[in-house]
């Protein structure tokens, strides 16, 4: 059993580092356990490629417990971060260790100039929409048919 020594509901007995190559078989069984169509294996291995340098997990007496991975897009009009995978284990949810790992890709996406930041929640995951909209997101559009199983996506953002 993990604690995380929470004061006032925040992770304050919680780390955030950058992810290695060592930590994928545990951010896999993380993803594996908190989505219903996880990124395969290979997958994480590549994502851990592309988003070297805004690729974090949190641990907690020892033990990874959740981790964020982010990249920046830019438009002709606009740079922003967007959150492709977040996930904290679900015993340890309410914390405040995903509001941590948003907030450090949030961080890094900031100083390297982003003017917003996005991300992709499942139309049937409240529990996901209301964590980001207290934390200042909001929805912009739905995107139909998104995931594999059809299921649509909003797209929530939050300006800088």
């Amino acid at each position: 059993m993990v604690v995380v020594n929470g004061v006032g509901g925040t992770a304050a007995g919680c780390t955030i580092r950058k992810a290695t190559l060592e930590d994928i078989p545990e951010i896999y069984r993380i993803e594996l356990m908190c989505f219903s169509d996880p990124w395969d294996y290979k997958g994480m291995i590549e994502m851990m490629g592309v988003f070297l340098t805004s690729f974090y997990v949190a641990e907690a007496d020892g033990r990874i417990v959740g981790f964020s991975a982010g990249a920046i897009e830019e438009t002709d009009e606009e740079k922003y971060g967007h959150v492709c995978n977040i996930a904290v284990v679900p015993e340890l949810r309410g914390f405040g260790i995903g509001r941590l790992l948003l907030r450090k890709l949030e961080r890094d996406f900031f100083l390297d100039g982003c003017s917003a930041c996005s991300l992709e929640v499942r139309v049937s995951n409240t529990a996901a929409q209301g964590f980001y909209e207290k934390i200042g997101y909001e929805g912009v559009i739905i995107f139909g048919e998104y995931y594999e199983d059809g299921e649509d996506a909003i797209v929530m953002m939050r300006w800088f």
